[in-house]
């Protein structure tokens, strides 16, 4: 099994069968471990539909998966990208709700004032409480809460159309044993028939702390906007997945600015942070350019699912390759995107310090893929 020298972490989009759930793989998975299930809400986003209020944000049923410990294994939570595979017309199932809002930070306010444990009839009588109204029980079980003046807080509702099935399965920071650590987590998926959505990808979190310098970043977005035709060949993206694309022109004419790679890295971020970064991208870099507490990473999101832990371990290991490519001392200017062709997915890989046995298998795989 490939060994990855670099703190990851890993989220893989499934799909539940017929009749399961993710709060089932959930619980197989705290069985593999002797350990426990903890309810949470779950924060996501989505278009909407309704005239001044471009986004909708949701709080929906996330599960989080303890050891014996009480440490933290692995995240089961719903992906609002993944759509083609369910029955929008499927009532929903008992126990599965949303709470909606136009505004994030009443959500927030919701997740840390509200028991996620608590059914539908129950979940909203706390947030009526601090607005100091009751909660209005509407049409097919929606519960709403206004404040005093009439205006909407958030409204919780039964989830229909299978949206229990979708599962975005997401580890905990990876250092050692990367190989036992995601075949644990995906074989238990295979054993209940978990599948790969329509839509479906994988997202690799590396550690940015090695990758904070102006040097550093200009030379991985030029290897990158030369090489990402190339890269997605070999990896095999998912055409069907959704947000994905280059970074905006800005941050390819910030990187590349006289000077720039010379900057100290505090000056460099503050460019950055200007130059219209968004999470939505092949390569997400808001995690570390923002420096949130939670996430210092750079985000591959290119990656079709696989339901064996070696092709995402071989994906991560060509990425280190990358990266540190991206930290020597040569300088990457900006150059036209390359085509794909065996060749020239070949010379990109040799250039690359990549292990024997890795840079045999990206070798093959170009070989097979021939333009």
């Amino acid at each position: 099994m490939t060994s990855v020298q670099w703190r990851i972490g890993v989220e893989i989009e499934l799909l539940a069968p017929v009749g399961l759930s993710r709060l089932d793989l959930a619980l197989a998975i705290a069985d593999t471990v002797d350990g426990s299930v903890k309810r949470f809400f779950h924060p996501q986003s989505e278009p909407s539909l309704v005239p001044g209020r471009p986004v909708f944000h949701n709080l929906t049923l996330g599960y989080e998966v303890l050891d014996s410990k009480q440490q933290i294994v692995a995240f089961c939570v719903d992906d609002l990208t993944l759509q083609k595979d369910l029955n929008r017309a499927a009532k929903p199932t008992s126990g599965w709700y949303r709470i909606v809002s136009d505004d994030e930070r009443l959500l927030r306010l919701i997740s840390q004032n509200t028991d996620p444990d608590l059914p539908l009839a129950q979940v909203m009588n706390t947030v009526a409480g601090l607005f100091g109204t009751s909660p209005e029980c509407g049409s097919g079980g929606m519960i709403k809460v206004n404040d005093r003046l009439g205006c909407s807080i958030a409204i919780a509702a039964p989830l229909p159309g299978e949206r229990e099935r979708p599962c975005e399965l997401i580890t905990v920071p990876i250092e050692v044993e990367h190989a036992s650590h995601l075949e644990q987590l995906l074989r238990t998926a295979r054993a209940l028939q978990f599948q790969v959505p329509h839509e479906g990808a994988t997202h690799i979190h590396f550690d940015a702390t090695a990758l904070k310098s102006a040097h550093a970043i200009r030379n991985l977005v030029n290897i990158y906007s030369t090489h990402h035709a190339i890269l997605k060949r070999l990896i095999g993206t998912n055409p069907n997945c959704r947000r994905l694309g280059l970074w905006s022109e800005e941050l390819t004419k910030t990187v590349n600015a006289p000077n720039f790679r010379k900057l100290p890295w505090t000056q460099a971020r503050e460019q950055l942070m200007a130059a219209n970064l968004t999470k939505f991208c092949d390569l997400n870099l808001m995690n570390f350019v923002h420096e949130f507490t939670d996430k210092n990473t750079i985000e591959v999101r290119i990656l079709p699912v696989w339901l064996e832990a070696e092709p995402i371990l071989q994906v991560a290991s060509l990425f280190v390759a990358i990266f540190q490519t991206a930290l020597t001392e040569e300088v990457f200017s900006q150059r036209e995107t390359q085509a794909y062709s065996s060749e020239a997915a070949r010379k990109f890989l040799m250039g690359l310090p990549l292990a024997a046995a890795q840079r045999q298998y990206w070798l093959k795989t170009a070989d097979c893929k021939q333009s």
